[in-house]
């Protein structure tokens, strides 16, 4: 088997089946669908029961109390077939385009295998009826690195893909889950310093949007400010990306080059001054993918967020 496919639902019976038979229509075959239930209160595991039977030998399927969505996926990876090549994270509520393990598995082909690799694309970001809306999210041509991964995560989880040696950097530690913001951006992280992150262009799963998703896409500018500013006087006390690049550096500070430990370092370091705050802006390197996002990094680090 070249490719484990890991799937968490929770309280997905609306869109479940349709998402299973978007993954068993795929154009690449050698694959099986690991799939955890995180405590569902409604009917998702009934329905899931009746994709066992309809795709016999293709499901894996296990349930366990309510922990969350980063938690569960942690605990797929360790439920993983240590034998596998690859392995790809998938949402419950998407539709994947028939060709995403196949360019994903091509590309990281294309790789040094002694190398842990992480891939990922763009979306086509719908609505609920998966009504085309845009191509979401559009980077820059700046490639993934840590310097990104720091302070944004451009991984979109379910069209993320990783190959046997991604994996065993994952589960090498035992991160504290609190302070962990989401398993894919802890993956971009990881690999970021230990590996090589791919980026593929072509969207490779219509990404649904409704009341319900845990996380999604902006709808347009209005919907992006609304977004940010929520997020921002929600979170401004929690100070969610040091914590999580503190517990990084608790992970894994004794495997970092030199370089990348005193980024890190600096990164968590306090900054009590304005003017120690604008050096930092000036020399640290960090940047997002856009313009707008990079002027709400200067923001949160002049505020003393970062």
């Amino acid at each position: 088997m070249d490719m484990q496919i890991l799937l968490s639902t929770y309280n997905g019976e609306q869109y479940i089946e349709e998402q299973i038979d978007s993954i068993m229509s795929q154009s690449f075959s050698d694959f099986k669908l690991l799939i955890r239930d995180d405590g569902s209160e409604d009917n998702t595991v009934p329905y899931i029961e009746k994709c066992l039977e309809k795709y016999p030998g293709k499901i894996i399927f296990f349930t366990g109390r309510n922990i969350g969505a980063k938690a569960s996926f942690f605990e797929l990876l360790r439920h993983s077939d240590p034998m596998c090549l690859y392995y790809s994270f998938c949402d419950q509520d998407d539709v994947w385009l028939e060709h995403k393990i196949l360019r994903a598995v091509s590309a990281m082909e294309n790789e040094d295998d002694n190398l842990p690799l992480l891939y990922f694309t763009s979306t086509m970001l719908t609505d609920f009826n998966l009504e085309p809306h845009k191509i979401w999210p559009r980077y820059s041509n700046l490639r993934p690195s840590f310097n990104n991964a720091l302070v944004d995560n451009v991984v979109v989880g379910t069209t993320a893909a990783f190959n046997n040696k991604a994996r065993d950097v994952l589960l090498s530690r035992n991160p504290d889950y609190q302070y962990v913001i989401m398993h894919d951006w802890w993956a971009y992280l990881c690999i970021s310093v230990f590996g090589k992150v791919l980026y593929d262009k072509e969207p490779s799963v219509l990404y649904r949007q409704h009341q319900n998703n845990l996380v999604g896409g902006d709808r347009g500018w209005l919907d992006f400010f609304r977004r940010k500013w929520r997020s921002y006087s929600t979170n401004r006390s929690s100070r969610h990306l040091y914590y999580q690049a503190k517990e990084f550096m608790t992970c894994f500070g004794d495997s970092m080059s030199a370089e990348e430990y005193n980024k890190i370092l600096c990164f968590c370091s306090p900054r009590i001054t304005y003017i120690s705050r604008i050096r930092y802006m000036k020399k640290s390197g960090l940047y997002r993918h856009s313009f707008l996002e990079n002027a709400i990094l200067k923001f949160l680090i002049l505020s003393g967020y970062i």
